[in-house]
């Protein structure tokens, strides 16, 4: 729910961008005396070098595959922690304010006290049951 969500929200998001770019550029030349007739710089050169452009281009386009891949990881582990958390406040035999979940990747780590080995043996259990982990480190600690 949470990706779905997220994907609405970037896809709006683009939508509305690429809306303002484009009327941007269509309103732009309402007044505009600007002879366009041909190409124009700064640097008093003539050529554009094609190859560097291209070099450019594949390093931000290369950066920009990163940082999505990087955010889909961080979506996907909040998720996974948002799962565990509210399966832990819905059962009676556990207090989830007093457990901190930290995910990576898809193995998660319970920290914090717990005042039973019960209370301890369900809160790992609810965490191993989840869709997505492939484990569990345990590093709860029951209170005397």
């Amino acid at each position: 729910m949470i990706r779905g969500l997220l994907r609405l929200i970037i896809v709006v998001v683009i939508l509305v961008a690429g809306a303002a770019f484009f009327m941007g550029y269509r309103w732009s030349d309402v007044n505009d005396s600007v002879d366009r007739s041909g190409p124009s710089g700064t640097t008093g050169v003539d050529a554009i070098d094609t190859q560097r452009v291209r070099e450019v281009g594949a390093d931000v386009s290369e950066k920009v595959a990163q940082g999505a891949s990087q955010a889909q990881r961080a979506v996907e582990e909040a998720s996974l922690t948002a799962k565990i958390k509210s399966k832990m406040a819905l059962d009676d035999s556990v207090k989830a304010l007093n457990i901190d979940i930290d995910t990576v990747g898809s193995v998660v780590t319970l920290n914090g006290r717990v005042s039973t080995q019960a209370e301890r043996t369900r809160a790992v259990q609810l965490a191993r049951e989840t869709d997505g982990v492939t484990s569990v480190v345990d590093n709860l600690s029951v209170a005397p």
